[in-house]
């Protein structure tokens, strides 16, 4: 078992932390599951460091709590939530933009009976 420092990000602050793993790759997995997939901003590198400028992940977990992962059933979920949102905000424009080519026509046809007058 190694030990690994990376820099990740949590709720808008850049915090060191360590992890001890066999690899950085693994090292790297038990952060993105803890915290989640964008969460890494420099990559795990083996250290031997003594000085405390990091936090124990432990620590950021209590801190901060953990990003639990979904499970594949919510996930499915929340996908067809954000599927719903973004259809109901596309018929919403294109009801707008419906709405104003048709008052544009109006005008456009009031402007030409107008003029012929």
């Amino acid at each position: 078992m190694n030990k690994y420092i990376a820099t990740i990000r949590l709720k808008g602050q850049s915090v060191k932390t360590i992890v001890f793993a066999d690899s950085s790759i693994h090292a790297r997995l038990l952060l993105q599951y803890q915290f989640g997939m964008e969460c890494i901003v420099s990559s795990p590198s083996i250290t031997n460091e003594e000085d405390r400028d990091y936090k124990l992940i432990d620590d950021l977990i209590n801190e901060y709590g953990a990003i639990k992962p979904l499970t594949p059933q919510q996930s499915r979920i929340n996908s067809l939530k954000k599927q719903k949102d973004n259809a109901t905000k596309a018929l919403k424009v294109e009801k707008n933009r419906q709405k104003i080519t048709k008052a544009q026509q109006q005008i456009s046809t009031a402007i030409s009976q107008n003029s012929s007058l």
